[in-house]
């Protein structure tokens, strides 16, 4: 019986465990919740679909080998540098390959170009040799 200047006593405080207590239990234990949903029509199975969900402390996810946000760029600024370096580690990889294939290039052209000249130029001095009479011997 309740009287009238007494309020009655907040929930879980008789020896109950309030809510506080409980999300600290789980958070420092883990909990998995695991389950399947699978739709069969005329018993072939047509969809499956497996659920799970662990919820933990960072801590303790990381004490059971689970740590996929460290990797994530989304939601790790330190994956997200990493992301950046790799990639423009590859970027200036290809660079160098772009420019070595381009110096060879220039250089067999360069080649290419010095042979055509010689050739042209020995064109050139046989036609003139050509054109200009032959003395005859005395």
């Amino acid at each position: 019986m309740t009287t009238p200047g007494r309020f009655p006593e907040p929930y879980g405080q008789g020896g109950g465990a309030n809510l506080a207590d409980i999300l600290e239990r789980v958070l420092d234990k883990g909990i998995v919740i695991a389950g399947d949903i699978r739709i069969n029509l005329l018993d072939i199975e047509l969809l499956t679909i497996k659920l799970r969900l662990v919820v933990a402390s960072v801590d303790k996810a990381k004490e059971m080998g689970i740590d996929w946000w460290e990797t994530d760029p989304a939601l790790s600024s330190r994956a997200r540098r990493s992301e950046l370096a790799k990639e423009n580690a590859e970027l200036r990889e290809r660079l160098a390959e772009l420019e070595t294939g381009r110096q060879e290039e220039a250089g067999r052209s360069l080649e290419t170009g010095h042979q055509q000249g010689a050739d042209r130029q020995r064109e050139a001095d046989r036609q003139r040799g050509a054109d200009r009479p032959h003395k005859e011997a005395p």
